[in-house]
């Protein structure tokens, strides 16, 4: 009844087999049962199998850890090590950028692609050889650093040209872009395409060696004496041994924007709207006289008086010129020229042979502007976003013509 009531449990033994601990429900405790006595001593081989450490106990068994001791110094020999780690990975990081810049170099668009052949050196610039080109290059190179690009000529920065912002082209390239640009007369979007850059870019770089050049070519003199003129004289010439300059008009097909423009540019001529220009060539070839553009309504007389070419002729000089070239009055000097029936059936012998000799020589300066007109650039008609810098081109690219190439005609 006892047990019962308070819920004795028995537990058994080896050595208290005996021992019950009553257990209480109501108040959840273990008692013990009456009339129990202790019964595990040392003598009986009995020991106590110790208590679990406390807390600080086990801090003081433990060092302390050095996770977060930022004040600790480290060990020397780890710091080396770092060092030595970090750089080796640094010269790794910058060979992998060299061979990065390497194989970007070698894929680009630009002049070291085509430096072996002639042949693609002549499509690509119209200068007959890399060795010429580079002649060409050996000159205007020093002259770099007094290059203002579009940019600074915009902002206004002319103070330090020559440490510009650093160009996406080597100024080499950025040269071969601009001859890229006269001699295929490709368009702004391929030539992007081409070099890697953006658009904005090809156009800035565009006019800003178009005006370079222009400054750099056009600070030469290219009037030849009247000495020199006769040392390079071409033995087809001993006949006509007082030419100065053989004269002829260019003229580039454009499409003008406003009807203003439409009706200044209409050329009766050539039936189409056209910007023209006077051109001069010495006997032996060379470009020495280059008149602005004009618009293609302008008469050939107008053109004479305004462009300086009048300045430069003197009395004893002669002038070879094309059977259109109705300027008599205005030319201060003799005038070769193919001569005209005036109503009569037929020449004389002499007028024929003046007449064979004169367009035998004529076609020379035919074939200096064939040398002009080969840049495709003037193939297609000029469009309205160029006319600021046409006259840029145009001068460029007849003045290149003394540098791309040999004499028309040899001496």
């Amino acid at each position: 009844m006892f047990q019962q009531q308070f819920g004795f449990q028995r537990i058994s033994n080896s050595k208290a087999e005996h021992c019950c601990v009553p257990f209480c429900k109501a108040s959840r405790r273990r008692m013990l049962k009456r009339g129990a006595v202790p019964e595990l001593f040392e003598w009986n081989n009995y020991t106590h199998p110790g208590t679990e450490p406390m807390v600080w106990e086990r801090k003081r068994s433990h060092p302390p850890l050095l996770d977060h001791d930022y004040a600790s110094a480290p060990d020397p020999a780890v710091v080396d090590l770092a060092l030595d780690e970090n750089m080796s990975l640094r010269e790794e990081i910058l060979q992998l950028r060299k061979r990065i810049e390497e194989q970007t170099l070698n894929q680009r668009f630009g002049l070291h692609r085509f430096a072996g052949s002639d042949k693609d050196i002549r499509f690509f610039t119209r200068f007959a050889s890399y060795d010429l080109l580079m002649r060409f290059w050996a000159l205007i190179e020093p002259l770099l650093p007094s290059m203002v690009s579009v940019t600074q000529a915009q902002s206004g920065t002319f103070t330090e040209p020559s440490s510009p912002a650093t160009p996406p082209l080597q100024p080499i390239d950025e040269m071969f872009m601009f001859l890229n640009y006269l001699a295929l007369g490709l368009k702004w979007h391929d030539l992007a395409d081409r070099y890697g850059v953006r658009q904005s870019t090809v156009v800035r770089t565009i006019t800003t060696w178009s005006d370079f050049l222009y400054t750099v070519l056009g600070s030469v003199r290219i009037w030849i004496p009247e000495e020199r003129i006769k040392e390079h004289l071409p033995e087809e010439f001993k006949d006509y041994g007082d030419t100065r300059v053989i004269l002829d008009f260019m003229e580039l097909r454009c499409q003008p924007s406003s009807p203003l423009v439409q009706s200044e540019a209409f050329s009766a001529c050539k039936s189409h709207y056209t910007l023209k220009g006077l051109l001069g060539v010495a006997p032996h070839g060379a470009v020495t006289f280059i008149s602005p553009l004009y618009t293609g309504s302008i008469s050939d007389k107008q053109i004479m008086e305004d462009c300086g070419i009048l300045s430069l002729l003197r009395p004893g000089m002669a002038v070879m010129a094309d059977r259109g070239f109705l300027v008599n009055v205005f030319v201060p000097c003799k005038i070769y020229r193919q001569p005209f029936l005036s109503h009569r059936s037929q020449m004389s012998a002499r007028e024929v042979r003046a007449t064979q000799a004169n367009a035998r020589l004529t076609v020379h300066v035919e074939r200096l502007i064939l040398r002009v007109k080969e840049h495709k650039f003037f193939d297609t008609e000029i469009p309205p976003q160029l006319f600021d810098n046409i006259n840029q081109l145009y001068a460029v690219a007849c003045l290149l013509t003394n540098y791309e190439n040999g004499p028309l005609v040899k001496a």
